[in-house]
């Protein structure tokens, strides 16, 4: 995931505990998915095609 996912995972985090809620990186997910599983086929589509694409692999070291 890119490092921009990573900030809206602790922003998100972030409102979380802000309304009293502790919450994990993986129930934040999760959430997600239930949310995006209810959504209207055409917001899902919306939401995916908002999605930065990144290469699949680990980076090479140099």
């Amino acid at each position: 995931m890119p490092k921009s996912d990573y900030d809206k995972i602790a922003s998100l985090k972030q409102k979380c505990l802000d309304a009293g809620v502790s919450v994990k990186k993986s129930e934040l997910l999760r959430a997600g998915l239930l949310m995006l599983e209810a959504a209207a086929p055409k917001r899902l589509l919306a939401a995916v095609a908002a999605v930065e694409a990144v290469k699949t692999g680990r980076p090479v070291n140099e």
